[in-house]
């Protein structure tokens, strides 16, 4: 029965070829989807794999053969990652990427930072790397393409009474469990893993349904096909393998369709910054368990489609010719959704740790709601087709609710793909309006503000903080040090009360010079500040006087070192060098404008995910609804051929097929959105503790402009009736 299975498929005329050509598309697009989102996730982990050597210090041993200081700069808005080192004991470790490990006075760079050196003022990047360039770090040892990563070699005296450097004696080739002290790291894959978790379970279904439409095209005549097969003998098994056949065909050169696309687009997809920053096309692979996942379930899930769209034969060969009826759809198919989004809100509260317990947390409870849209679909098709009929003042109205409340699941198939669809975008609009919503506002402190904290207070400098020349270079306007304030150091009356209340000391003639920064209360010499002389939102008027006398204050441990520039980017890089230069800290000086960067690089990869996300899940739908369509169309053409030759005009027909889809959309996709939208709080409220932001203009033009597509994939369908529904058409086959 399989021979005979292929020879139906591929020589069963033009109306077989072409329903394998749609199938095949439809899958590999699909198929493709899939693969990126399941090599996405596995993309996550390799990068932030890709960083792990250069955190050694997380494992530091007393008697290591390497000292090691991990160091994160920053150049034009970009990180950069460095690793100062010395060989202290013979068979010390080499990192990946490198020949051997730098002397004194040597540096290996990434190929970006090399290009930079080339380009940039040595004063400005130059200057912060000593000696001479030994060589460039290869590609293992580098998060991205585009890196800025360095290593440099110094002698081992240099480094024994650098605050931060330790000993260590192996280099991790994994990113740490965790670092109390500070890493060098990506993305949290956590949560980006657990967003493509969700993308590839919200394309499963709209991808499925597209299967299960193209296999009904002209099922009419494959049922009855397949009766005339049961009546002259084939066991219902044997009919099932057929019509099995037929889609498995499809969906395994779908299938082999999906995996070209995704190798021939790789590199492409690969430098899309998801993550922030773009992958290495090897990082981007599915993996063995991914790929046989893929290849093997599309595949099945494919051929049980076909089954069930086609299961009216395996009940009986007369079957296909007695066709009653059915019964009408009841409220219970509500329940799934139901549970589904019971399920999402018990973990309201309850969140699991583990990025792979969270996916068995979240995702299952988003496809149950999925499923329950499809289930739930038929049921809001008679509810609107009765609402339809009671309003009906014209014949195709009455017409197309008699026709919907007669068979309301095959009304509800034609658009179920762009209902699902709908609750795509509807999930991934709510959840990325709230994530920008509660993304930090831009920086309140005044223009060019560049700012070192320093975080270990027992190796914080005192005295002179100020690096020599600093402040008589050109560009910069003022320098401020901010102080660590004693613990027996009163607070001014009223201070306990207030939550935000600052905790450092300035001093005040430094922070009069500074244009546009918040001012001392009048009369005080010192003042209570926050560390980058900024403070939360909360915290309003002038810095509070403290009661210690100016000269004091160079007997404190300094807390940050605030110099406020021109704003542009040769002073701040000048300036930037000089600071990391006289203070190798594991954090270098940054600008609010570099921590909004880092952040805005994220957010606009997560954008960028859910943007392809909606737009392949809009046009995987269309595609639907269009077979759909079209093959109700053909499906029908007899009865319309009949109400045609009654009288009925050819406008009036196209009005009905209209007035067919245009409701069961319309009532479903208002549950689909309501649900979508409730299934992003809830997600967000379990995973993030945010509740919900209304949505921007920007989807309801989405949803205007997909609702306005679909009105016109069903328009472009209706000149087929004036060809389909000719008087010969009226014949009994």
């Amino acid at each position: 029965m399989i021979r005979f299975g292929l020879r139906l498929t591929v020589a069963g005329g033009r109306e077989a070829v072409l329903r394998l050509v749609i199938i095949a598309a439809a899958v590999a697009v699909g198929v493709g989807m899939l693969l990126t989102a399941v090599a996405g996730m596995t993309g996550v982990e390799r990068q932030n794999d890709r960083y792990g050597w250069a955190n050694a210090a997380v494992h530091p041993a007393e008697q290591g053969p390497l000292w090691w200081h991990l160091r994160i700069d920053s150049y034009d808005k970009r990180a950069l990652g460095r690793v100062d080192l010395a060989a202290a004991a013979p068979g010390a470790p080499v990192p990946p990427g490198l020949p051997r490990l730098p002397g004194p006075g040597e540096f290996y760079v990434s190929p970006a930072l090399r290009d930079l050196l080339a380009t940039a003022p040595a004063d400005q990047l130059g200057a912060r790397f000593p000696g001479r360039m030994a060589g460039t770090i290869g590609p293992a040892a580098l998060p991205a393409p585009d890196s800025l990563v360095a290593v440099v070699g110094y002698a081992p005296a240099d480094l024994a009474h650098r605050p931060g450097a330790v000993r260590v004696d192996r280099i991790p080739a994994a990113a740490p469990a965790s670092c109390p002290g500070g890493c060098w790291a990506g993305i949290p894959s956590a949560g980006l893993q657990l967003i493509l978790a969700v993308v590839a379970g919200a394309l499963i279904f709209p991808l499925l349904i597209l299967v299960g439409s193209a296999t009904r095209l002209n099922a009419t005549r494959r049922e009855q096909r397949f009766a005339a097969m049961r009546l002259v003998g084939a066991t219902p098994r044997q009919v099932a393998t057929v019509a099995a056949v037929e889609s498995t065909v499809s969906a395994l050169a779908g299938t082999v369709g999906g995996f070209i696309l995704f190798y021939a687009f790789r590199d492409l997809l690969a430098a899309i910054p998801f993550t922030g920053a773009p992958m290495f096309p090897s990082d981007l692979s599915p993996g063995i368990a991914g790929t046989l996942g893929v290849a093997v379930g599309v595949p099945v899930a494919a051929a049980l489609v076909a089954r069930f769209a086609l299961r009216r034969v395996q009940i009986s060969p007369l079957g296909v010719s007695r066709r009653v009826t059915p019964r009408p759809p009841r409220a219970y198919r509500l329940i799934p959704m139901a549970v589904g989004l019971a399920e999402l809100a018990y973990f309201i509260g309850r969140r699991p740790d583990r990025t792979e317990d969270q996916i068995l947390a979240f995702l299952p409870g988003i496809l149950i709601v999925m499923a329950g849209l499809v289930i739930a679909g038929p049921w809001l098709t008679m509810a609107g087709s009765r609402l339809l009929a009671r309003r009906a003042r014209r014949p195709e109205s009455l017409i197309a609710a008699r026709r919907l409340a007669d068979d309301p699941r095959a009304g509800f198939r034609a658009v179920s793909g762009l209902v699902l669809a709908l609750f795509v975008t509807s999930v991934a609009v709510g959840v990325m309006t709230t994530l920008s919503a509660d993304r930090p506002r831009p920086g309140v402190g005044y223009d060019g503000e560049l700012g070192l904290i320093f975080r270990d207070e027992r190796a914080a400098p005192t005295g002179t903080v100020v690096p020599a020349g600093l402040a008589e270079l050109p560009g910069v306007r003022t320098v401020t040090v901010v102080r660590v304030a004693p613990e027996d150091l009163p607070r001014p009356p009223g201070s306990a009360d207030r939550f935000f209340f600052p905790d450092s000391l300035a001093d005040c003639a430094d922070i009069a010079r500074t244009p546009g920064a918040r001012q001392c209360e009048p009369g005080a010499t010192t003042a209570w500040v926050w560390a980058d002389l900024v403070g939360p939102d909360e915290f309003t008027g002038p810095w509070p006087a403290a009661d210690l006398p100016v000269s004091r204050l160079r007997e404190l441990p300094a807390l940050s070192l605030m110099v406020d520039t021109d704003g542009s980017a040769a002073t701040v890089e000048r300036a930037r060098t000089m600071i990391t230069t006289a203070y190798p800290t594991l954090w270098g000086p940054v600008t609010p404008a570099e921590w909004e960067a880092d952040a805005a690089r994220v957010f606009d990869g997560w954008q960028r995910l859910a943007d392809v996300v909606v737009l392949v899940s809009l046009a995987i739908a269309g595609l639907s609804l269009a077979v759909t369509v079209a093959g109700g169309l053909a499906e029908r053409k007899r009865p319309f051929s009949m109400l045609r030759l009654t009288g009925v005009s050819l406008a009036t027909l196209r009005r009905v097929v209209a007035l067919e889809s245009v409701t069961p959309l319309l009532t479903a996709a208002l549950v689909s959105a309501g649900s979508g939208f409730l299934c992003a709080h809830l997600f967000l409220k379990a995973q993030m503790h945010l509740s919900l932001r209304s949505p921007g203009p920007g989807y309801y033009v989405i949803v205007g402009l997909g609702l306005a597509v679909s009105l016109a994939v069903i328009t472009s369908m209706l000149p087929l009736l004036r060809r389909i529904t000719g008087p010969e058409a009226a014949r009994n086959d």
